[in-house]
């Protein structure tokens, strides 16, 4: 023959296929560990942006949307826990970072205290969704719909619950968003929280139609719950439509209000040492605004060296202020009254008072209503009294019992001011009972020069949004570092103080204060002061918000979803609804 046989080994033959043993998809080898990691850096991500000092408040549509999907699968339990609770925690221990310039303490509790009292959601989210796969079109609408409900109610006892702490609830997200708010003036806060929680669960559960419901084919692969979402997304721009096109036609002067923005360091704003300085500050900024004739100054809170009431030499000093600036002054300060009885200790108050040029300081001043744990007094203080307080005054101060208005004149008109001090502003209950005494507008006074220059000042003015949407007032703040400026009834940032520079035509370049929203260039922080001219909508003098009127009925609402939604999905058992959803496929959710 004209070839030779060649001998083979098995090297030599090409590889058979291992039909008993296929390879194992990437997804099915490492999605144990993919999933949770993808849930995790997800939720911590969205979450964070969401809200400032960040600049996308659309992420706050997204945020609990990882973690529902997720649900979908029923994943175990503890995974599950340990991710959502996790990245709770993560999120708030970024978005509280500027905590620990005021107290490590208090930062380190913080973090895991909210991030489990928010994620607790979680463990609802956990027990809910799975039923939800192949139940009905109207029971699964219902289901998301009590889920909504579950948020809304879990941010509610942030409010009162441990004495609360109603910082940064989902709806300030959108702070800088005011299509989506004005459904605040019905709701509260909780209507805004309750739709964008419902686009989270409405993206999931499309999310989850897509790519899992394998036995849908076509149009049916249409989500109802995304569409639901839709409806109530739509109804809060048509809440805005109708309230707020063309408002600034009924816009009329209220006053021209002067802003001191003092900036004392906390180092030394209780240094007696350094008293005759932040005196000399308040004097010169004072008189520097006194030249616009504005009609009414505000101080921040907190900002004379020592108590205003109680302190004669401190009491010449504001009210000298005053009748050189030919303006009534509106100031934060410390009111120390009497004991009960003559040997009783002083009390200590945190207030808010109106200093007239011609009369003096009003003997009726605006004490505060909710006293922050740990910075004013020491709860349990039997059990914590070895613990002590950030404000280095002798003893704890006491809490006022009334939202006294303040009045003042401004041309020729008597206006009623209604004071919120420190974060009084993160309690709706606190704003709404303050309207219901009668006020033309809401002044958070505010000291946040406690937590540098982070996100706090800007976190907490997202608040004040909020509180102007609720109630239909508008609300002026005056911080001693920044955040200052003017909210409108429909939480439109009207001004806001910033430094910015300024460089003149020979190329000489200044720093002056803007009130200008626009001067996004410039800097919230800063020793200065600017004025303001102040507008209100006519339609809302001397009318209440139906929030204000009706107060927290959205809550027991909610309350009502709960219930019902928990009757519809309780007898459905996660794996039968896995089967029904699936027919086909022969994995099941790992309980």
């Amino acid at each position: 023959m004209g070839g030779s046989l060649v001998k083979t080994t098995d090297d030599d033959l090409p590889p058979f296929p291992d039909y008993d043993n296929p390879p194992v998809p990437f997804w099915e080898q490492h999605g144990g560990w993919l999933a949770p990691l993808g849930v995790f850096v997800t939720m911590v991500l969205f979450t964070v942006v969401a809200f400032p000092p960040f600049d996308a408040p659309e992420a706050a549509y997204a945020c609990l949307a990882p973690a529902i999907l997720w649900a979908y699968r029923w994943p175990k339990l503890k995974v599950f826990a340990a991710v959502t609770i996790g990245a709770q925690i993560t999120a708030w221990y970024i978005l509280t970072w500027w905590l620990h310039h005021a107290t490590w303490p208090g930062y380190l509790m913080l973090g895991p205290v909210v991030g489990a009292w928010v994620g607790s959601w979680f463990f609802i989210a956990w027990w809910w969704v799975p039923r939800l796969r192949g139940m009905r079109t109207m029971n699964r609408l219902f289901g998301i719909l009590g889920l909504a409900a579950a948020w809304v109610f879990i941010e509610w006892t942030r409010t009162w619950l441990l004495s609360g702490f109603p910082w940064l609830p989902l709806a300030a997200s959108q702070w800088e968003r005011s299509s989506i708010l004005q459904v605040a003036a019905y709701t509260g806060a909780g209507g805004v929280s309750f739709v964008l929680v419902l686009m989270n669960l409405g993206f999931a559960a499309y999310g989850h139609r897509l790519f899992f419901e394998h036995n849908l084919r076509g149009i049916k692969k249409r989500s109802q719950e995304f569409f639901l979402a839709i409806f109530g997304l739509l109804v809060c721009l048509s809440i805005h439509v109708q309230e707020s096109v063309n408002r600034y036609h009924f816009h009329s002067p209220l006053a021209r209000f002067g802003f001191v923005q003092p900036n004392v360091p906390q180092e030394i704003k209780w240094n007696p040492e350094d008293a005759p300085a932040i005196v000399d500050t308040l004097q010169k900024a004072t008189a520097t605004i006194a030249r616009r004739r504005p009609d009414v100054i505000l101080w921040p809170e907190a900002v004379t060296p020592w108590a205003v009431k109680g302190d004669p030499t401190v009491q010449a000093f504001v009210e000298h202020t005053a009748q050189e600036a030919g303006a009534p002054i509106l100031l934060g300060s410390i009111a120390r009254e009497p004991g009960p009885t003559p040997d009783s200790e002083e009390r200590w108050y945190n207030g808010a008072f109106i200093v007239d040029p011609e009369l003096g300081l009003d003997p009726n001043y605006y004490a505060k209503r909710h006293l922050v744990p740990f910075g004013e007094y020491v709860p349990w203080r039997p059990v914590l009294g070895w613990l002590d307080k950030v404000v280095p005054l002798p003893g704890d101060f006491e809490e006022g019992d009334s939202p006294q208005p303040l009045l003042f004149n401004a041309g020729g008109q008597t206006l009623a001011v209604g004071p919120l001090i420190c974060y009084e502003d993160t309690y709706p209950q606190l704003a709404r009972a303050t309207v219901k005494a009668n006020v033309d507008l809401l002044v958070v006074l505010t000291n946040n020069g406690w937590f540098g220059e982070g996100g706090a000042a800007e976190q907490h003015a997202a608040h004040s949004v909020l509180r102007a949407v609720e109630t239909r007032r508008p609300v002026l703040r005056i911080g001693n570092a920044g955040w200052s400026g003017w909210i409108d009834e429909f939480g439109a940032v009207r001004a806001v103080l910033r430094a910015v520079t300024r460089t003149d035509a020979d190329g000489t370049s200044r720093t002056m204060v803007s009130n200008k929203p626009g001067d996004i260039d410039g800097t919230i922080y800063f020793r200065g002061s600017s004025s303001v001219d102040v507008q209100r909508d006519v339609r809302w003098i001397g009318r209440e918000s139906f929030y204000v009127q009706h107060g927290d009925w959205f809550v027991w609402v909610c309350v009502g979803l709960i219930v019902f939604g928990v009757m519809l999905v309780r007898p459905v058992d996660p794996k039968e609804a896995a089967k029904a959803d699936n027919p086909g496929d022969q994995t099941e959710p790992q309980p």
